[in-house]
């Protein structure tokens, strides 16, 4: 793999919601990780088989989708569409977790059938990156009948989350609890339904159901797509554990409510965002940076704050290494800047103005996957690559 210099950075995010600039203009990539970070007089080139240059542009963590419901390869039933994965590669989107397979054409609803549904999406998305993108797939839906043990084959098999609680027949925090245990027992991350109902099958569920079952995230805490009230939002912002996510097929005054609600309670750790797509509301390639430009500029959330919220947090809730720069991290990096014509001069006066980045380079694990983002506007100021 090539060793790559990036130099001319003009504004370096790390992810970390408590540290989110780095006052550094220049990385070293090596094997696929970042190698070094500082000034451009320390980081050396000559091992550099390829250099970009980021020409005074931002250079962020690969944003990570903390919800999407994927089934199979790059298609979703759900909408009837083809490569939507790679088209959030195109947003800078290098990432995405799936929130379960639930909109697969006759999805299983027995115990044997959702560990084998889920056994299936992990295995084929370990192997299968759509453009680039890295899927953290196989989340399942809880159904009746599962016991200890499945939980412990599907955790040797792969599964590393538990699908929206409240998808499936298990609804109930009493019912949904004993595998909620077994479940993280097992080192998986649990995910629960907020809101009105999604899709049908679904239920409404409190941020009190939240709590008693014990879930780690609190999806689509602004409503996937209908909100809770401001106070159940609120709930989950005090509870001190719980994750909030933010989704884009969500309410947007209660995006705008939970947001406020954690800058207020100091909860800058547990913020998530994520898109929920495809859905109902369609599939949105762009719909994680529209969640930041949303935050920033109607939320007054400082929007590299909002960068790791879409980045570093989701990556320690999920336990992955990457959404940071820091040596050591996956070299998962996205190169963008103010779109052309918008009133901000840099990627975070843009976001404070409500605009989404323009996006020239996207890298995942120190290979460029994307040279000009198909679907974000161009960037007032575009990284170039020089060589392979």
């Amino acid at each position: 793999m090539a060793v790559t210099k990036v130099i001319n950075v003009g504004l370096l995010l790390s992810g970390d919601a408590r540290s989110p600039v780095i006052d550094a203009e220049t990385l070293l990539v090596r094997d696929g990780v970042i190698a070094a970070v500082g000034r451009d007089a320390d980081v050396p080139e000559s091992e550099a088989d390829r250099v970009i240059d980021a020409r005074g542009c931002a250079v962020i963590p690969g944003l990570i989708d903390s919800h999407v419901h994927p089934v199979l390869g790059d298609y979703t039933p759900r909408q009837k569409q083809v490569g939507f994965l790679e088209s959030e590669l195109h947003g800078g989107v290098t990432t995405a977790i799936s929130a379960g397979e639930v909109h697969l054409p006759g999805r299983p609803r027995d115990a044997a059938g959702v560990k084998a549904l889920a056994i299936l999406a992990a295995r084929s998305f370990a192997a299968f990156r759509p453009g680039g993108m890295k899927v953290k797939g196989g989340a399942v839906i809880l159904e009746p009948g599962l016991t200890e043990a499945d939980f412990a084959e599907m955790a040797a098999q792969g599964v590393r989350t538990v699908g929206e609680i409240g998808l499936g027949a298990v609804k109930r925090p009493e019912e949904a609890r004993p595998m909620v245990e077994w479940a993280k027992a097992h080192g998986m991350v649990v995910l629960m339904h907020m809101g009105g109902t999604s899709i049908p099958g679904s239920s409404t569920v409190t941020a009190e159901q939240v709590l008693a079952a014990g879930a780690d995230v609190a999806c689509h805490t602004n409503g996937g797509p209908t909100a809770v009230s401001p106070e159940e939002v609120s709930a989950i912002v005090r509870s001190g554990s719980v994750y909030v996510e933010i989704v884009h097929c969500g309410n947007p005054l209660m995006a705008v409510h939970a947001a406020r609600q954690a800058l207020d309670a100091d909860a800058l750790d547990r913020v998530i965002l994520g898109n929920d797509a495809p859905s109902g509301t369609g599939v949105i390639p762009l719909g994680v940076p529209r969640v930041i430009a949303h935050l920033a500029s109607l939320a007054e959330v400082d929007p590299a704050v909002a960068v790791a919220w879409a980045t570093g947090n989701t990556a320690r809730c999920h336990g992955l290494p990457q959404g940071r720069i820091a040596v050591g991290a996956p070299a998962d990096l996205v190169f963008c800047d103010a779109p052309m014509g918008s009133v901000g001069e840099d990627l975070l006066g843009a976001f404070r103005a409500g605009d989404v980045p323009g996006v020239s380079v996207v890298m995942v694990d120190g290979d460029v996957v994307v040279r000009k983002s198909r679907n974000t506007p161009p960037p007032k100021r575009a990284a170039v690559v020089k060589g392979p």
